[in-house]
């Protein structure tokens, strides 16, 4: 099993190294200079945050990827709701906001965010009767002319 932390390390190296525009030598050279290895694969824990730190003090800023929403941390009877609410979403090809616009009509709440385990429930049955709406729409056929 990777650790998680190691693999999201790794990344961070890369992308800093791509994004700092450093070619193969430089990148290898930095990394020896920093911890006396030349491959990120043979770093240790302490060493991949050295490494970070030293990418972070050169210039390199770590940019939040666009177009993601932060759940946050949410309590588990609410966070597997907004994950169904999420895929539900994501299957109809919808954004968040149309998930918030029903928070709106059907629970009188501005987000999803701010909605309780209830209020997230009538959002599901909201999605599951659109989706069973879609299929239908999909599955029909034009009738025959005789």
């Amino acid at each position: 099993m990777t650790d998680p932390t190691r693999t999201r390390d790794l990344k961070l190296i890369h992308i800093a190294a791509k994004q700092m525009a450093w070619d193969e030598n430089t990148y290898r050279a930095i990394l020896e200079r920093i911890t006396g290895n030349a491959s990120a694969a043979d770093l240790n824990a302490k060493q991949r945050s050295a490494v970070i730190d030293e990418f972070v003090r050169l210039g390199w800023k770590i940019k939040q990827r666009k177009g993601h929403r932060k759940l946050g941390t949410l309590p588990e009877d609410r966070q597997r709701l907004v994950w169904k609410i999420g895929a539900y979403l994501a299957d109809a090809g919808r954004a968040w906001a149309y998930a918030d616009g029903i928070a709106r009509r059907v629970c009188k709440v501005e987000s999803v965010r701010f909605c309780t385990p209830e209020q997230l429930h009538k959002i599901v049955a909201a999605l599951e009767y659109d989706q069973q709406r879609r299929q239908r729409k999909a599955n029909k056929t034009p009738p025959e002319v005789a």
